[in-house]
């Protein structure tokens, strides 16, 4: 019998299609619809939707959502600018997120008693990467401190892409600490998956950016195939990286940097397709993340993996924001609202299908169900609380008398992820 998965998935999307003009200005953020509808939907609910978890269509899906979420971020980010406004990424990207993982990593041994400590590093890797497309508002509202939206539009950008050679190292450590592979093996295969994924994409962006420079001043290429080059060179990295044994999400990520770096200024707008593409595969992601993945962990959720779930969210990840701003001038609103706002999404969800259940972890179910609950409690209370969060800070930002000189120093824009159709 053929599986209505596909229908069922085309619909949900379809459906919020229809009235994202009108949820826009709502605390109801598309991955929230996604997620709870993806749920419904799933065997434990409806039964609609009847892929597993481990189904060879999820870990597609989750290889080309990553691939090319990793590439497109890492190519809007602007070097040049990055360097003279480094203050606030530095310090959550430099010292925030090695904090985060190594608190993330001691509470997830503390509190998740059954895990080793590998498995709870490599736990505190997979949570780290923060998503803020749960809350664009952060990083879209122009009322608030530019300065506070680019950090945290940075941060996100690139937290996902320093995150992918920590967890193929965490992961080889816990594997040979249970003898799952060797310590020799350990190391070739953390050599080969960093070493070829960084080859490929280097390739791959040097190549779309030559032809990119080749083509369009002289106008070889149609407009809409113009939109094409990012897709393809995304592609491209994956594709000369894993046939090598190499990260092809590595490839992507780095792929997406020397793409961006050599991009003339001057050059057209062409992350239109890319920023749809992306927006659709992140929504079916989602989906499936409520039909395959949480649904069926929530039998085996307790109290610990729950209460590891919150933590992660508030002390793992608010703590360390709050040390990697002490000096840096930040009134407590604005370390609070950016400790707040790192919500856990698309990069440790797929991390979990690709990463997690690739893995032969003796706690692989512990694991799994860990980062499902974290990621779908981040989606409603982020999502949720982006709006009257945002206007409630920029509301306080409005009414300083003398502004903050932390807060107020402008910083340059930094391309976010556009909406298809805005």
């Amino acid at each position: 019998m053929e599986s209505w998965s596909l229908a069922v998935v085309a619909a949900i999307v379809l459906g919020y299609a229809g009235v994202s003009r009108r949820l826009e200005t709502t605390v109801v953020s598309a991955a929230m619809v996604f997620v709870a509808a993806g749920l419904i939907t799933g065997p434990e609910v409806l039964g609609w939707f009847d892929h597993e978890f481990e189904s060879q269509g999820v870990r597609v899906l989750a290889e080309a959502t990553l691939t090319l979420v990793l590439f497109a971020d890492a190519s809007r980010i602007d070097l040049r600018v990055l360097r003279r406004e480094v203050g606030l990424p530095v310090r959550l990207l430099g010292i925030g997120l090695p904090l985060t993982i190594a608190v993330g990593t001691v509470l997830a041994a503390a509190v998740l008693t059954r895990l080793t400590w590998a498995e709870a590093l490599v736990l505190a890797i997979v949570l780290a990467p923060t998503d803020a497309a749960l809350g664009q508002a952060v990083v879209t509202d122009k009322r608030l401190p530019s300065r506070i939206r680019q950090g945290l539009n940075v941060e996100s950008g690139l937290n996902d892409g320093i995150c992918v050679p920590l967890l193929f190292i965490a992961l080889a450590i816990a594997e040979a600490e249970e003898n799952v592979i060797g310590d020799g093996a350990a190391v070739r295969i953390v050599a080969e998956e960093i070493g070829y994924g960084i080859v490929g994409g280097a390739a791959a962006g040097v190549a779309a950016a030559l032809v990119l420079r080749l083509v369009e001043p002289r106008r070889l290429v149609a407009d809409d195939w113009l939109q094409v080059i990012p897709l393809a060179a995304a592609g491209l990295a994956y594709g000369i990286a894993a046939p090598l044994g190499g990260s092809g999400f590595i490839a992507a990520f780095v792929g997406g940097l020397v793409f961006g770096g050599l991009r003339r200024s001057g050059d057209s707008e062409i992350t239109y397709l890319t920023d749809a593409t992306g927006l659709v595969l992140a929504g079916v992601t989602f989906v499936v993340f409520g039909a395959a993945v949480l649904g069926p962990q929530l039998h085996i959720v307790d109290w610990q993996i729950v209460l590891y779930a919150v933590l992660s969210l508030t002390i793992i990840r608010m703590g360390p924001v709050w040390l990697a701003l002490r000096g840096s001038g930040a009134r407590p609103p604005t370390v609070a609202y950016t400790g707040w706002f790192g919500p856990r999404g698309l990069a440790s969800i797929v991390f979990a299908v690709l990463v997690l259940e690739g893995s032969e972890l003796e706690h692989i179910e512990t694991m799994t169900a860990t980062v499902a609950i974290a990621v779908a409690l981040s989606v409603f209370a982020h999502g949720a609380t982006a709006v009257p969060l945002t206007a409630a800070y920029a509301r306080w930002f409005d009414a300083q008398r003398q502004p903050p000189p932390m807060e107020n120093r402008p910083a340059a824009e930094l391309r976010w992820r556009r909406t298809p159709g805005r």
